[in-house]
């Protein structure tokens, strides 16, 4: 069976000069991936195909390849928030957005990627979160009280009560 998954042009183009990235996609999971206009993936096995799509979306969405591949783990999830649900189309304000998630010299972003065990791209107009799903869900809901407008301390002592052991 065949599926595919569209990226934006800049993350395709490393695809296509790093060979290696897709040979070692195609040996851990035991499929087929070429790349034209967009990615396509030819798997047998249905979760497989799938597994494969969500690490390509998430390497669209601006992971690093390496992080990207844990989604083949059946224990991570790809979670992608749009930012544009919280700033409607004001660029000014999504680009403020964005930065309060970041944080001063990227203490924030850190910060929840720490406490809560996950890995954070922020790129575009999205916000893509890739980890355990109770992980998942202490990030996302301390970016949600960012872009909500919540003081940095409020969601600092959230992260805090809520530490992953």
């Amino acid at each position: 069976m065949l599926d595919f998954v569209r990226i934006p042009k800049e993350r395709m183009k490393i695809l296509r000069e790093d060979k290696k990235l897709i040979e070692q996609l195609e040996n851990l999971s035991d499929s087929k991936v070429e790349l034209n206009e967009e990615v396509s993936i030819e798997s047998e096995d249905p979760l497989k195909r799938l597994r494969i799509k969500e690490v390509i979306k998430a390497f669209g969405r601006g992971f690093d390849f390496d992080d990207a591949l844990n989604l083949l783990d059946e224990d991570f999830y790809l979670e992608i928030i749009d930012i544009k649900e919280f700033t409607g189309k004001s660029r000014v304000r999504t680009i403020t957005l964005k930065g309060r998630i970041i944080g001063t010299g990227g203490k924030t972003k850190k910060l929840i990627e720490k406490i809560s065990d996950v890995k954070i791209s922020i790129y575009g107009k999205t916000i893509a979160i890739i980890g355990r799903y109770d992980n998942i869900k202490i990030a996302k809901k301390s970016i949600e009280m960012l872009l909500l407008g919540r003081m940095h301390s409020t969601v600092y002592r959230f992260l805090e009560k809520s530490m992953v052991r």
